[in-house]
């Protein structure tokens, strides 16, 4: 499409239908200034006229923490906080990425892929990873112009980092591969650009949920062929709003805390001749348990207990939803984040033992007068968010509850998105 004519038609409100599906009646204004204001930011720093406007969620986690590296069962969902951008060929061998926020750009070139200078950022480095990954798997790469934008929250929990991962793909798989590569390979190649290229060891569920879009329960017993499940659901329409708060917490220097729990996990599996705990039977691990426990300590022993039990709870979620049972549902919510604090381990890091915003969180949404809906950890853990179901009508006061305690703007609601990532115009 033509750019000049995109800013004419959206100034003019021809694409308001699309807009609204995808954001929502309320935030119409917001996002149609936002697509114009990214409009113009392209046409400052590049020349091209024939552009694509391409659009990647971000995901919450709704069941399933901490299970898909070991081959369990999630249950997430795309929202409708976004990485937007627009692109362009450049018509070259130079990828060139701009991000509002960011002072200067991201930049590979494609004759030197296995090339990494030593000034190279983690996006670059992202950059560079998804674009050798899609060379070497044989698909079609070239030059292109990008300027992006983002309100998936950094460090919230809602893969701001797979969101991002998997719209660099999209661009790839529209521009040079006529938008060929499904969104379950667009999710295993940004998961792979993540664990090699920036060494970062992570499941594929935040990859899928923002690459497939709406909710999605998926089961990882075959990593290379995720089974999907599309759920039609709206808790809003039963009654509860879902939203995050965001604790203030920095993700920054916790890898080391995220890698443990895979990592523990698979030391107990291995005790079983096993890779992963998925594929560790239930009675055999309680019987080994005083052994496991000798062998590795005791924490690992917990967060497997874990993976047993949120795989199965996953399951009953999936259940509940489709059979509208949201009181089931939200009770095992309740257990879920129960069994991610008490046997994950994850609501804080031991490295700060005096900061433990998630765990304060969690209490005072627990402590709100005539709470009854529901509070967990978000995602990763160590640090971020916390996701929480609260009903319609306290919707406005509850938010300015946590807001005293954790500041102005602290407080997300999440809408799921029923697009994964797309070509908007």
């Amino acid at each position: 499409m033509i750019i000049q004519k995109v800013i004419e038609k959206i100034t003019r409100d021809e694409y308001k239908s699309v807009l609204l599906n995808l954001y929502g009646n309320s935030a119409y204004s917001r996002q149609k200034d936002r697509y114009l204001s990214l409009l113009q930011k392209f046409s400052d720093k590049f020349t091209e006229e024939e552009i694509t406007i391409i659009s990647s969620p971000g995901r919450t986690e709704l069941g399933g923490n901490h299970t898909d590296h070991n081959q369990g069962r999630v249950l997430a969902a795309s929202i409708q906080l976004d990485t937007l951008g627009i692109v362009a060929k450049s018509g070259n061998k130079i990828a060139t990425v701009y991000s509002e926020g960011f002072q200067g750009s991201f930049s590979v070139d494609l004759d030197k892929l296995d090339v990494k200078s030593e000034t190279e950022d983690s996006t670059s480095s992202l950059l560079r990873g998804i674009i050798s990954i899609f060379k070497t798997q044989g698909l079609v790469i070239g030059g292109f112009n990008a300027f992006l934008t983002s309100d998936v929250l950094i460090g919230s929990g809602l893969s701001s980092s797979a969101s991002i991962e998997v719209f660099l793909g999209k661009i790839l798989s529209v521009l040079f591969n006529k938008d060929s590569v499904d969104s379950v390979d667009l999710a295993k190649i940004g998961q792979k650009a993540e664990n090699i290229f920036l060494e970062k060891p992570c499941g594929l569920m935040d990859q899928v949920a923002c690459a497939h879009g709406g909710i999605v329960a998926i089961d990882f017993k075959d990593p290379s062929a995720p089974v999907i499940d599309r759920i039609t659901y709206s808790f809003e329409e039963n009654g509860f709003n879902l939203l995050v708060v965001d604790t203030g917490g920095d993700h920054a220097d916790m890898t080391a805390d995220y890698a443990s729990i895979p990592a523990e996990m698979k030391s107990v599996a291995s005790i079983f001749g096993e890779e992963v705990c998925r594929f560790v039977n239930k009675d055999e691990f309680f019987k080994k348990i005083p052994e496991i426990a000798a062998s590795l300590g005791d924490r690992p022993v917990l967060r497997a207990l874990h993976f047993f039990n949120e795989d199965d709870r996953v399951v009953e979620m999936v259940d509940f939803l489709k059979a509208n049972n949201l009181d089931s549902y939200l009770k095992k919510v309740r257990q879920s984040g129960d069994s991610s604090f008490k046997f994950l381990q994850n609501v804080f890091t031991t490295k700060y033992i005096s900061d433990q915003k998630i765990s304060l969180a969690i209490a005072l949404a627990e402590s709100y007068a005539n709470f009854t809906g529901a509070v967990r950890v978000h995602g990763g853990g160590f640090a971020g968010t916390v996701q929480i179901y609260i009903q319609n009508d306290q919707f406005d006061h509850f938010k300015k509850y946590m807001e005293r305690f954790f500041g102005l703007g602290s407080v997300t609601r999440l809408k799921i998105r029923n697009q994964g990532s797309i070509v908007v115009l």
